[in-house]
């Protein structure tokens, strides 16, 4: 399906009409151009988004509530912009993070019967029922907070299914995530212990199965992870100042370790290795347990690393506790950590004195616990820079929405759900033809995006900027893009479909129309300019009738998903 650009006269029923469908287009092929200047929109005049200051005691307006929502969930709808707007956002933080989680990926699966080889081994041998088990919650599970930040931890701790081998790969993926999302409002070291255990991040980064050094052959015991866990998952490749910003000797970065450490810690992350006790592979049992010692295959000699040593003489489990102990002692650990959370939910390119109070946090939470991801996650979206109106005319602030994040978005705004809880929305990896992006198939161990990516040839670049999204951003994923959602915004996904019961009666009125959808969409970000745009194509659609008005809810929502202020998340 291609963006409708010719002048056909009339619109086939549930289509975009074929003016709007050229102002998409035009809209969306300018978003990128708009985003690698710096952009992203200014709110409308007199939309009530001032003040909203970390600081503030007043009750958020519908439009703070909105963009405080952009960030702190998975997309907002009426409801949960009304109880932004009544708990005030620590408020509903503290809601967010009592609330019980939501049932498993794993549960899901085991319900669905995906435990069953099937015929042909279909379900083991496949990623069969992985898709519909992940998109059910980040759409519909109550827990949004709790999604957003899974999500985020997913792509700084990253596991790809492109990377996994052998049977029931939906449930070492199901149950990685899960892990995730049990930790998510925990603390970080706990997660990294986990993590270092899980079958799924042994076998992705291929120590599941390592063995101690060979004095025969002279083979050693494989780095991948040893390098992978400090490089990407904790510490980082140059030493930082609690502000993040790099430390410098005479001028010059300061590497946070070297090739001996990689191989003093590979030491560690020997003898580990999936847990198939009782009935073996013949069922997903051993993807969802944490791996097992092998005493054998582990190194009992002494690890040195950063400037620590494991002793000799300890077994597998406490001697990774004690790696972990050293790796999280780091003084990197806090500001990287820090870092990219922020870069997840709110911008880009956050100050440093908003890293610095941060790290801050992470290292102590007030009650003298480092890591404790809750306190770091209300830190970041309760902090000033946060909050700040102005901060939406400031051209370094903000961030490309990921695609996944689009589609959300759109799906809980309007409540799309399934029926049939068959969640037909599969891999959307295809960015001719989908998103670009399908959770957990980042094309490597450093995510779909490096979080210091910079546009060639871009403002953003000149201004010394970054922007990781737009890695994954270019002519043929912006396109594929916009005709993908005009899919699934009129006609949905099997019975993935959403609801716009609430939108017919605004359907006649253009300016009506597109002001609710500025408000849930995007914040009131839109600004006249493009609103401008988006009118006139509306108001040349039939109304008046229950068809007319679905094809203008249908024109008005691609417009705004399509255009930058929408896309730039300030």
């Amino acid at each position: 399906m291609e963006v409708q650009v010719e002048d056909s006269r009339q619109a086939a029923p549930g289509t975009l009409a074929p003016q709007a469908a050229s102002t998409a287009g035009a809209l969306a092929l300018a978003a990128s151009l708009a985003a690698c200047g710096g952009g992203g929109g200014s709110a409308a005049p007199g939309d009530g988004s001032g003040g909203g200051t970390g600081g503030g005691t007043s009750a958020p307006t519908a439009v703070e509530a909105s963009r405080f929502l952009a960030q702190a969930s998975m997309g907002a709808d009426r409801a949960q912009i009304a109880r932004v707007q009544s708990l005030g956002y620590a408020g509903w933080l503290d809601e967010q993070f009592a609330m019980a989680a939501s049932p498993t990926r794993v549960s899901w699966l085991l319900g669905k019967g995906y435990d069953a080889a099937g015929v042909n081994n279909t379900f083991k041998n496949g990623f069969t029922g992985f898709d519909p088990s992940h998109w059910r919650k980040l759409i519909a599970s109550p827990d949004t907070l709790r999604q957003r930040v899974t999500m985020a931890l997913s792509e700084i701790v990253v596991v790809s299914l492109l990377g996994l081998s052998g049977g029931w790969r939906q449930f070492a993926g199901a149950a990685f995530l899960d892990l995730l999302e049990a930790n998510a409002f925990g603390n970080y070291r706990t997660l990294l212990q986990t993590v270092s255990t899980h079958p799924t991040m042994g076998q992705y980064l291929t120590f599941l199965g390592n063995v101690k050094y060979n004095a025969t052959t002279g083979a050693l015991p494989d780095e991948n992870y040893a390098r992978e866990l400090m490089q990407l998952f904790s510490i980082g490749l140059l030493q930082l100042n609690l502000d993040g910003t790099p430390k410098l000797v005479a001028g010059k970065t300061q590497e946070t370790y070297t090739l001996d450490d990689i191989t003093g810690l590979a030491r560690i992350f020997t003898g580990w290795d999936a847990d198939t006790s009782g009935t073996g592979t013949t069922t997903p049992d051993y993807r969802t347990r944490p791996m097992v010692q092998v005493a054998s295959r582990h190194e009992t000699g002494a690890s040195t690393f950063l400037g620590s040593t494991v002793p000799a003489g300890l077994d597998g489990p406490a001697s990774l506790n004690a790696a972990l102990d050293i790796i999280f002692a780091h003084p990197n650990v806090a500001p990287f950590v820090s870092r990219q959370l922020i870069q997840r939910l709110v911008t880009s390119n956050p100050s440093p004195a908003y890293v610095q109070r941060v790290a801050g946090v992470f290292l102590n939470d007030g009650s003298g616990v480092k890591g404790n991801l809750k306190a770091v996650v209300k830190s970041i979206l309760l902090d000033d820079e946060a909050r700040n109106a102005a901060n939406l005319t400031t051209t370094s602030f903000g961030k490309l929405r990921e695609p996944v994040m689009r589609l959300v978005g759109w799906a809980r705004a309007f409540g799309a759900t399934s029926p049939s809880d068959a969640w037909t929305i599969g891999d959307t990896s295809d960015p001719a033809t989908r998103l670009g992006q399908s959770p957990l198939r980042s094309p490597t161990v450093f995510n779909f995006f490096r979080p210091g990516y910079v546009p060639p040839n871009s403002g953003i670049g000149t201004a010394a900027l970054v922007a990781p999204e737009f890695q994954i951003t270019n002519e043929s994923s912006v396109v594929g893009y916009v005709n993908y959602m005009q899919t699934v915004v009129s006609s949905g996904v099997g019975d993935f479909k959403a609801d716009y019961t609430a939108l017919q009666a605004l359907a006649d009125d253009a300016q009506a129309l597109l002001d609710e959808l500025n408000l849930v969409l995007a914040a009131n970000q839109l600004g006249t300019a493009t609103l401008a745009l988006m009118k006139p194509a509306l108001d040349g659609m039939p109304a008046g009738t229950a068809t007319a008005r679905n094809n203008r809810i249908y024109a008005a929502l691609v417009m705004v998903l399509a255009a930058p202020e929408f896309l730039v998340s300030k």
